[in-house]
């Protein structure tokens, strides 16, 4: 089975590959959104079925060409079921971070692993922390700085929860816009703690969907994981 996933804009690169060797071809994306990845996916003729805990997500993916094609289990990532089993599971961007506890990222990694074929994998991507070595642990860091506009954003991380409180302010001359988001972050070693813990076993570690090595250097991971007793 050989996956394309689509980049979002601004992304480093066009696209993302993945190649595994399933039995299976059907895909399961956690967190599937209004569909900007799982829509090209099911475009390229694989079956795609989606977990998502807003329905007017959905109702925004059901708006736009072959979105009612997507299965979606309305729930949280950690907890829901679909009732079947996939080659792939995947969760990408960063957001395993929006479950706000390790108890619950566990929980991800368990219900992740009661949805793989007996050959199937799970990969997540997610940015290597920063926050943690800032000093003090708050700062800020400007995104754009224009002519008529600023955009930066205003951190504050809590080492003993692993929360990052961050907020996007925009500033220009229609007024300022916050957006606040609130993640829990954690490095690869505790993922693979979170796997091991689900049944699960690292299987590859690269440092972007090129295949990269992964290295001190790299910005993020693209972790595979598989059943440990494969």
């Amino acid at each position: 089975m050989s996956v394309i996933i689509p980049a979002r804009p601004g992304d480093r690169e066009s696209e993302r590959s993945l190649t595994h060797p399933a039995k299976d071809t059907s895909l399961l994306e956690f967190a599937v959104g209004t569909g900007r990845i799982a829509l090209p996916l099911a475009a390229t003729g694989v079956t795609v079925d989606g977990i998502e805990m807003s329905p007017h997500m959905v109702e925004r993916m059901r708006e736009k060409p072959g979105g009612d094609a997507i299965t979606v289990t309305t729930g949280d990532m950690s907890r829901v079921r679909t009732g079947r089993t996939y080659g792939l599971v995947y969760l990408v961007y960063n957001t395993i971070g929006n479950l706000l506890t390790q108890d619950d990222q566990v929980r991800c990694f368990e219900n992740a692993a009661r949805h793989l074929s007996d050959d199937g994998v799970f990969v997540l991507e997610c940015q290597v922390p920063t926050a943690p070595s800032r000093p003090g642990h708050q700062f800020v860091d400007p995104e754009i700085i224009g002519v008529d506009h600023v955009v930066f954003d205003v951190c504050r991380y809590d080492p003993v929860t692993q929360i990052l409180d961050e907020n996007h302010v925009h500033i220009s001359s229609d007024g300022v816009v916050f957006g606040p988001i609130r993640v829990r972050l954690a490095h690869p070693p505790e993922f693979d703690l979170m796997a091991r813990i689900a049944g699960l076993r690292l299987r590859d570690r690269w440092g972007g969907w090129d295949q990269e090595p992964f290295t001190a250097t790299s910005w993020r991971h693209v972790s595979i994981y598989e059943r440990a007793g494969t």
